[in-house]
């Protein structure tokens, strides 16, 4: 508890308007792959047009990539790397969401490193090769308050024809520098926020439980979850509130800097499979699908009982004595803001499937059930799923 390594090298700078400041930053090279999604919503915004004004006036040239898929898949991360040596690019800017951000800095990877990407996974049907190359420096600018990619350096991408969802870390994944500026984020549609929002929400509170919570760990964990419970309704009620998004921004940060010090449990991993098997579902609305009845397990398995109480206390629960109250106050997070009663069944998932999605969770990310503080069978992640369903 007393004893942690910490090591987050990226320069934040945070705060509305700071992507005005990218022209002044010392920028790690002189042409760069700028990553976007395959989306619309980054040019009918005017972000893309906003980060590329900045790159003319720091007299960096750029060539974009426009081909991210929400959950990115193999396939693009292996063109993305190959798009950066064609454009003779020297370092990567990622503009978007955690999709973005995770498919950029595998990019980087591949860039330098070459072959296949799945080739450096060390899980499931990786081959677990040696990063050998430095991967290209990472500028990552979120448009979104979620994963935490930000501040980490860490990245999932799916292969699809495995249906293999997972992570993976690498030290010369993190970026040289990430703005996080909440005016970037007032467009996120409400259900979106909420998802993302969630999914930050979700990476402190397993830190917190996991076998692997620690003094500062901890400290950027709760002050997350209090901004989350206080500002995410907010939020997702009145879009262009820069104070909510602001503080929902700073706990999503935050909540990138647990993954750094802390760990995350096997909830990701069984969300990972989720979405592996259904590229259309959102990693948030996996996570909230499926969080009530893995953390319901959770308690009863009797751990972590005062770090459940300290939760709810955290997202406004000042009375709160059983660790249960910390489930009554994520069921009201979840309705206020209006997520409460979302559907598996709205994306095709069938109980049928909750078997192979079971054993793909503990052999495709095993290593985050290692961070639990009990131990989850075949069969308690089959019945959390089974309680989960709608």
């Amino acid at each position: 508890m007393n004893v942690f390594e910490m090591f987050v090298p990226t320069r934040i700078l945070f705060g509305a308007g700071k992507l005005d400041e990218l022209h002044a930053q010392a920028l790690p090279g002189r042409k760069a792959m700028v990553v976007i999604s395959n989306g619309r919503s980054t040019r009918a915004n005017g972000y893309l047009d906003r980060l590329t004004d900045q790159l003319v006036k720091a007299g960096v040239e750029y060539a974009v990539f426009d081909r991210v898929e929400p959950n990115p898949l193999l396939e693009t991360v292996n063109a993305g790397g190959a798009f950066a040596r064609e454009n003779g690019c020297d370092f990567v800017i990622a503009l978007g969401g955690g999709s973005c951000m995770d498919a950029a800095k595998s990019m980087a990877l591949v860039a330098t490193n070459g072959g296949d990407y799945w080739d450096y996974i060390p899980s499931g049907t990786g081959k677990g090769m040696p990063v050998v190359c430095q991967p290209l420096p990472l500028v990552a600018i979120t448009t979104t308050a979620g994963t935490g990619s930000e501040a980490d350096a860490g990245t999932v991408v799916t292969k699809p024809e495995s249906h293999e969802k997972t992570g993976f870390v690498h030290p010369g994944l993190f970026p040289v520098l990430s703005i996080v500026d909440p005016e970037l984020m007032m467009t996120v549609p409400p259900r979106f926020t909420a998802y993302q929002g969630f999914d930050a929400l979700f990476h402190s509170v397993e830190g917190f439980v996991s076998n692997g919570t620690n003094l500062m760990s901890d400290m950027y964990a709760l002050t997350a979850i209090e901004n989350l419970g206080r500002f995410l309704p907010k939020a997702v009620a009145d879009g262009s509130d820069l104070e909510a998004r602001t503080r929902v921004a700073f706990a999503n940060t935050l909540s990138g800097y647990v993954m750094c010090v802390g760990r995350c449990t096997s909830e990701h991993s069984l969300e990972h499979a989720l979405s592996a098997f259904h590229q259309d579902l959102p990693h948030g609305a996996g996570l909230i699908m499926i969080s009530k009845a893995y953390f319901t397990h959770l308690i009863a398995c009797g751990v972590a009982d005062e770090r459940f109480v300290r939760m709810a206390q955290a997202l406004g629960m000042p009375e709160a004595s059983q660790p249960m109250d910390f489930v009554v106050m994520l069921d009201r997070l979840q309705h206020a803001c209006g997520v409460g009663n979302l559907r598996m069944s709205d994306y095709g998932i069938v109980p049928e499937e909750f078997d192979a999605m079971a054993e793909n969770a503990r052999e495709t990310m095993n290593f985050l059930f290692q961070c639990d503080r009990c131990e989850l069978s075949h069969e308690d992640c089959v019945e959390i799923y089974r309680n989960s369903y709608q």
